[in-house]
């Protein structure tokens, strides 16, 4: 089954298809010709999420799923948040982010994170919602260098090592998307059952 992910992000396409094994035909929005920035002007996570999604069914006439995610810190009122990209700025710069959350947690003991996935999947113009929640904290500094975004400064709760120095296939097991991503495939096998 061949499903759009509204994405050109190389890291997030490839954790997908690991997740999601053989089952699905992962395509990216350049594999179906879409070059154009999709709007994300939403003041919400699942919001920007359905705007994307809906922009490739109705453009595309492919089922799609999309995704937003936001780091949201408690002592910050739920900083970045759905601004995590943009949170230093326009240019979506992952170190000035960091340093950014870094500086304003600086003398701040409450570091209590979570981060936040939510899913929009459309078929059929029918949308379905699907939500990944991983909690942790806000390291005082960066460690590792795998992973992406935020991965450097969020210890998920229970563990001792940070999103970026896990292994992919440590922090698929347990990560925000991995959960949100789990509750979307076992949506799509129950409905290709349902199909079959």
């Amino acid at each position: 089954m061949k499903l759009v992910f509204a994405t050109n992000n190389q890291h997030k396409l490839e954790e997908l298809q690991t997740i999601l094994g053989n089952t699905f035909e992962l395509l990216s929005l350049k594999d179906i010709g879409c070059y154009e920035d999709i709007p994300e002007e939403q003041p919400t996570i699942s919001g920007n999420a359905r705007q994307k999604s809906f922009y490739v069914f109705e453009k595309y006439g492919y089922s799609c799923f999309a995704d937003d995610t936001g780091l949201e810190t408690e002592a910050l009122n739920s900083e970045p948040g759905v601004y995590s990209a943009r949170y230093a700025g326009e240019s979506k710069n992952s170190q000035a982010n960091m340093e950014k959350l870094l500086k304003k947690l600086e003398n701040i003991d409450n570091r209590k994170a979570q981060f936040r996935t939510v899913i929009s999947l459309v078929e059929n113009g029918e949308e379905k919602q699907f939500e990944g929640i991983v909690e942790g904290e806000i390291t005082k500094e960066k460690r590792g260098d795998s992973g992406f975004g935020y991965d450097p400064v969020f210890l998920p709760t229970g563990y001792k090592k940070t999103f970026a120095e896990m292994t992919l296939a440590e922090k698929n097991k347990i990560s925000h998307r991995a959960r949100a991503v789990e509750k979307l495939v076992e949506y799509l096998k129950t409905q290709k059952k349902g199909n079959s």
